[in-house]
């Protein structure tokens, strides 16, 4: 060897040859001992950095090789809650969720040829363009391409077997009664969070709160292991309603059988338990259907009933009747002289559809006399008349936590005029909601007691609170049948078997601070048996343009259908023969009223 390396030194290279003849196999060539040793010490030095490193990642600190290896198979997938279901009183379905699928794509994960990206857009009928741009972000977990999609749908999208492209569980809001009950329930949106009605103002309710567990997905998308539950999900709780679907129903298709026959622009009604308090039926025209939402605009969606405010017109005279008698200042025999029809005060003059002459108090409800009304209301302190409004709740919100209420318009009484005092007595100058007015008719119905109104079931009845006295109430509820009889303004509000009470309302519509000449909304608010009130019915028709206008020949036929189908299916026993029915004889003039 030492031989050999001096032969290298040297520079010789025909030594490393052996014998004659020619070349020979040559012999290993040798390094330096010192590069050698620092050979060695090199790769000794190399393996023992990697082995340090391997030691530190995968046992001192492996949380950087398990954030890699999680972010190409391990996700957390979110559980969605269950809504709660909305029944009615009965525990009828009213809203109910149904699972359905979202179709989302990890754009980092996606693997996809133009072909496959054709079908996939064409199966989800989206554009193609549209789709391409929504999956160009890399930089993103995942997007949702279609949502709420029909189970069936969705599996044939997984047939595509397209990496990246996978499903998510969610539910979507179905409502069975469709556009029959939708004013009330509202609706919800694509995360099924609460956006109107019902459905929004008990969210916190109905909607319970979402879990999430840990899985690992293959390249496809399809899960294959669920390795851990972060947070389970908590269901929704159920929400039971007041209302009774089958008054619910036959509320709807009166109101709508009137919109059409009258040519009305819209119209509501809404029934209330005497007893309880608790709302029945609430309709409203013109209508959507909550499970198609595709045209939705603001004047199909309001709930009239509740956030929509009106002048009610005559309806308004028992009220300030009630105020007068509760006050001593009139009696029901009292004669009032309403000739020669018409009242002027200051510059402006109050006129009766037709003139009645002396008329006693009860007269003055009957035949609806503007002028009597007005006459009685300034008989009072405009304070008298201003908390009978306000403790019947006008001015202020039901408290029915539906989102949106009205809360009306009562104006501070020392800011009245004579002339608004005595046109707030038959409903000018004052705005309502229909549920107001209806409340305020509780007073008549419930012995001087008004009660809390409730759109949800009640355990039991809820505490009134006293406006007026049994006297004074039973007193205007005497008045109140004689407007349906005939000589009244609603003949048309008679139930077969049942004695009713109630009161007419036609009032001009008012624009820019003028009363429209040749504008209505027709009203008749009621209630029944009048001996023993176990519901009260309200109904406004808006704008009524088939040549009949009168609340006494628009709103009251629907009052009748309403309360007399509520009452049979109720089981209400009658408190008047089959045969109570009287009409006024053919040819008699029709009693009319114009405010």
């Amino acid at each position: 060897m030492s031989i050999a390396l001096n032969q290298f030194k040297a520079g010789s290279v025909a030594n490393f040859f052996q014998g004659s003849g020619g070349p020979r196999h040559p012999e290993v060539l040798s390094l330096p001992i010192w590069r050698m040793r620092i050979l060695a010490i090199v790769l000794l030095l190399w393996f023992l950095g990697l082995f340090a490193r391997a030691l530190y990642l995968q046992g001192l600190n492996n949380d950087f090789l398990r954030q890699k290896g999680d972010a190409r198979v391990s996700r957390v997938v979110e559980i969605s809650a269950h809504r709660g279901m909305i029944t009615d009183r009965n525990g009828e379905p009213l809203a109910i969720s149904t699972p359905v699928e979202a179709v989302s794509v990890s754009p980092r994960d996606l693997e996809v040829t133009p072909a496959k990206l054709t079908q996939l857009a064409q199966a989800l009928e989206l554009d193609k363009s549209e789709m391409t741009k929504r999956i160009n972000q890399p930089q993103r977990d995942f997007v949702y391409l279609k949502r709420q999609m029909p189970p069936e749908h969705a599996a044939k999208i997984m047939e595509l077997n397209i990496p990246g492209v996978f499903l998510q569980h969610e539910y979507r809001r179905y409502y069975p009664a469709g556009e029959v009950v939708a004013h009330l329930l509202g609706f919800t949106g694509v995360d099924d969070n609460g956006q109107e009605g019902l459905e929004l103002a008990w969210q916190d309710t109905l909607a319970g709160k979402p879990g999430s567990r840990r899985v690992i997905k293959d390249r496809l998308g399809h899960i294959i292991e669920d390795v851990e539950s972060i947070r389970a999900p908590q269901e929704g709780r159920d929400l039971t309603l007041s209302i009774d679907r089958k008054i619910q129903y036959l509320a709807y298709r009166e109101l709508k059988a009137a919109v059409a026959e009258h040519k009305a622009k819209a119209g509501a009604v809404v029934a209330i338990d005497a007893k309880t308090g608790e709302i029945l039926a609430l309709a409203n025209l013109p209508a959507f259907n909550p499970n198609n939402r595709v045209k939705l605009n603001r004047n199909t969606t309001r709930n009239r009933v509740l956030t929509d405010i009106f002048e009610p017109g005559s309806t308004m005279k028992p009220i300030t009747i009630a105020t007068a008698l509760e006050a001593g200042i009139v009696k029901p025999e009292t004669p009032i002289q309403t000739a020669p029809g018409h009242l002027t005060i200051g510059a402006a003059t109050i006129h009766d559809a037709h003139a009645g002459g002396t008329l006693s108090v009860a007269g003055v409800i009957q035949k609806s006399s503007n002028v009597g009304a007005a006459k009685i209301a300034l008989s009072m302190k405009s304070e008298q008349m201003w908390d009978m409004f306000n403790k019947v709740g006008f001015g202020s919100a039901p408290k029915t936590d539906f989102p949106g209420e009205a809360s009306g318009k009562l104006r501070p009484w020392k800011t009245w005029q004579p002339i608004e005092q005595a046109t707030m007595s038959y409903g000018h100058g004052i705005s309502v909601s229909l549920l107001q007015l209806a409340r305020a008719y509780m007073m008549f119905a419930g012995d001087g007691d008004i009660k809390p109104i409730s759109l949800t079931k009640l355990d039991a009845p809820q505490p009134g609170v006293r406006v007026i006295s049994p006297e004074t109430a039973k007193a205007v509820r005497s008045m109140l049948e004689l407007v349906v009889l005939p000589g009244g303004t609603a003949p048309r509000a008679q139930v077969v078997g049942y004695r009713v009470a109630g009161k007419t309302g036609t009032a001009h519509k008012q624009e820019n601070g003028h009363y429209l000449e040749d504008r209505y909304v027709a009203s008749f608010v009621g209630f029944a048996p009048a001996s023993d009130p176990r519901l009260i019915i309200a109904v406004m028709i808006d704008e009524p343009s088939n040549g009949q206008y009168y609340g006494g020949t628009v709103a009251a036929p629907v009052f009748s259908q309403v309360m007399a189908g509520a009452l049979r299916l109720l089981s209400v026993p009658p408190d008047a023969p089959t045969r109570n029915i009287i009409m006024p004889p053919e040819g008699a003039p029709e009693v009319k009223e114009v405010v």
